[in-house]
């Protein structure tokens, strides 16, 4: 009767661990499919191709902040342990969400508009640059031997999910409103559902567990030199 427990109790952890990985694949996602309406919303219209071709740059900012993200949050990651870590890429990668969906555009704030909207890209992507990262840690440190590719590959899979699941959505809006009232507000509704999903991922990832790797590599008997010592 302990194997179905402990087969249910790895999948809930799959699940808890990939589901920053879905959020963080499905905002992107998003965006990209979006940058037309979030041009002309964000930027000056007197040229809509130059107000698509900054806002497909401001997309591109995004995975310039990725590799600064995994130096950084990668190091924080390794030092705090995974479960906190990854806390905190939830945490910003929701703020980013936030501050895109919530913005008003650029006929009311002005240059504030364009200057916030790149701000939540960039707190995107340098979440990011350790979330993917910090995902696989996890899952290849609760996997059991000899099935680690299985368990990270699941990380990969969350991706494809979050683009399936926003292309339905985009599917339901295009179904249910007209061109005009998607480019005046219908397009922020993807990006408030990820807002609301958010709170859902910070329920199921506190109830995540510290891996027992992470201990082992930070036990003092066994690093008695080491600079980093969980707390």
């Amino acid at each position: 009767m302990t194997q179905p427990t402990s087969r249910a109790g790895t999948f809930g952890a799959i699940l808890r661990v990939t589901s920053g990985n879905f959020l963080e694949q499905f905002d992107f996602f998003l965006f990209g499919f979006y940058a037309t309406y979030i041009a002309k919303t964000f930027f000056p219209a007197e040229s809509e191709f130059a107000a698509l071709m900054l806002t497909f740059a401001v997309f591109g900012s995004g995975f310039l902040m990725r590799p600064i993200g995994a130096i950084v949050l990668g190091a924080y990651i390794d030092r705090i342990g995974r479960r906190k870590g990854l806390m905190v890429t939830l945490a910003i990668m929701g703020c980013g969400t936030l501050l895109i969906a919530l913005v008003p555009g650029y006929q009311t704030i002005g240059i504030l508009a364009p200057a916030l909207v790149l701000l939540g890209r960039l707190l995107q992507g340098f979440s990011a640059g350790v979330e993917l990262g910090g995902v696989s840690v996890y899952l290849s440190e609760i996997a059991t031997p000899g099935i680690k590719g299985f368990y990270t590959s699941w990380q990969s899979a969350s991706q494809q999910v979050a683009i399936v699941f926003a292309a339905l959505i985009g599917y339901g809006l295009n179904a249910t409103l007209g061109h005009d009232e998607i480019s005046e507000w219908g397009w922020r509704i993807p990006f408030f559902i990820g807002c609301m999903i958010i709170p859902l991922i910070f329920v199921l990832r506190r109830s995540l567990q510290e891996t027992e790797a992470f201990f082992t590599a930070h036990s003092p008997s066994r690093h008695p030199g080491d600079f980093y010592h969980y707390s």
